[in-house]
């Protein structure tokens, strides 16, 4: 169907508007990033945190494969897998300018926190408003009070899961919208543009997106990672995060003759991770408030172990929060004199804008792409990470570009057809204004 727009043609196929006329296409692999994503979310690729390898889970190269496999199909003739899971690709430029490479990245695992086994997308075709009831558990509503982003999907078509699964568009709407970019770029020679590298990771989820990635193979000068939210949405500023690791030895003695004695080792924990302040928690924080945010509590009456992750937009603000914590468990143990513990601080990742606010340009051209894409770009920021920090502050500044996908690592997540063809239309224009004003 065609749909004029300032002059154009509008391809519902792809989502991207033509010259000239819709083009069909006749691969035996489907062109539109909605219908790759139908496809690819229905291959379990959850990670693995308590596995030390890389990827922690071999189920994602499954996925991996499948991406190799219509790469090449496309005629990406160095499309491939490596060991670590990891899938490369390039898009070879096609204009005698000299054009910083630019890569796209999306990663493939999905979240720990809920299922990601035997997903069952469903289709709501022109949403006309209202509660979303999803099919395979009646206990679960896309409630429109709780999603206000539901209100600009009215005539759209909303991709969900049955309710028993989280649907996987965190962050395979983000794979298939670049896929589905490359084979219009692969198809459509008069869009000038230079070398567009294809990064596809594992792991993200937990934290390794990008450690084995090999930079000089990549050889990427510029980078975007597609695994944000809100159509329209870029965000060039993230958490920095740390974890912190409290060890407690306490004193273990028979619990019949322990008067004056005993030191209880999980007491110990617990009464530190009641001190944590309640107005520093995830719960009661929003905006650039940061946390200190307890996610694992085990042991015994000898020993026991609390971790802990550590928020905040700036560094001074983390070793503020870590301080504090520390003092916590300086105070309780004073209590206990002869017990014994251990702090433990592991960098995460830091905040992508300290590097990106040196490369204005790669913000700036987002935000371009985005108008162009016939949406006005609204500036966010991450209370959370992506791959885009680790890979800025590893060489490769790389702010964050919209999926259209909601509700995250929950059996609520959902995503619109159509913000997905504005993702891929955000792509095409990116490559193009690289080329324009290289």
């Amino acid at each position: 169907m065609r749909n004029p727009v300032h002059g154009r043609v509008f391809c519902r196929r792809t989502g991207y508007s033509f010259g000239s006329q819709c083009q069909q296409r006749t691969h035996h692999v489907s062109t539109s990033a909605s219908e790759r994503f139908l496809r690819y979310v229905t291959i379990d690729t959850q990670s693995d945190p308590r596995s030390p390898a890389q990827p922690s889970t071999e189920k994602q190269k499954d996925l991996g494969r499948l991406l190799v496999e219509e790469l090449l199909a496309l005629g990406l003739g160095d499309a491939h897998l490596d060991k670590h899971g990891n899938v490369y690709a390039t898009v070879p430029a096609n204009t005698d300018k000299q054009v910083p490479v630019i890569c796209f990245c999306s990663h493939m695992d999905t979240a720990p926190d809920f299922s990601g086994t035997g997903v069952r997308p469903q289709v709501v075709e022109n949403y006309q408003g209202g509660d979303i009831q999803l099919k395979g558990d009646v206990r679960q509503v896309i409630r429109a009070a709780e999603n206000p982003q539901l209100a600009d999907q009215v005539g759209n078509d909303i991709i969900t899961t049955d309710g028993t699964t989280l649907l996987g568009a965190d962050d395979k709407a983000g794979i298939a919208e670049i896929i589905a970019a490359a084979q219009i770029l692969v198809e459509k020679p008069d869009i000038r543009h230079g070398t567009v590298k294809l990064l596809f990771t594992t792991d993200e989820e937990i934290g390794r997106g990008v450690d084995k990635v090999d930079f000089e193979k990549l050889g990427a000068d510029f980078a975007y990672t597609l695994d944000g939210s809100t159509a329209g949405s870029i965000e060039a500023e993230t958490f920095s995060a740390d974890r912190v690791d409290i060890g407690i030895t306490g004193v273990a003695i028979h619990p019949g003759y322990a008067t004056g004695k005993m030191e209880n080792a999980l007491k110990i924990a617990a009464e530190i991770v009641a001190r944590l302040p309640k107005d520093q928690a995830p719960e009661t924080t929003e905006g650039r408030q940061g946390f200190v945010h307890p996610t694992d509590l085990s042991g015994s009456m000898e020993k026991a172990a609390i971790s802990l992750i550590v928020r905040d937009f700036e560094d001074q603000g983390l070793a503020e929060k870590e301080a504090m914590l520390e003092a916590i468990v300086r105070d309780v143990m004073e209590g206990y004199p002869g017990s014994a513990y251990t702090f433990t601080v592991t960098e995460q990742y830091r905040n992508m804008k300290v590097v990106l606010d040196r490369y204005p340009q790669v913000v700036e051209y987002a935000q371009e792409a985005v108008r162009r894409a016939g949406i006005e770009p609204k500036m966010g920021l991450v209370r959370g990470g992506t791959d885009g920090s680790r890979l800025s502050h590893m060489g490769l500044p790389c702010p964050n570009i919209f999926t259209g996908g909601h509700a995250a690592h929950s059996p609520l997540e959902w995503v619109s057809r159509q913000d997905m063809d504005r993702a891929v239309a955000t792509i095409i224009e990116l490559v193009k204004l690289w080329e324009e004003r290289a």
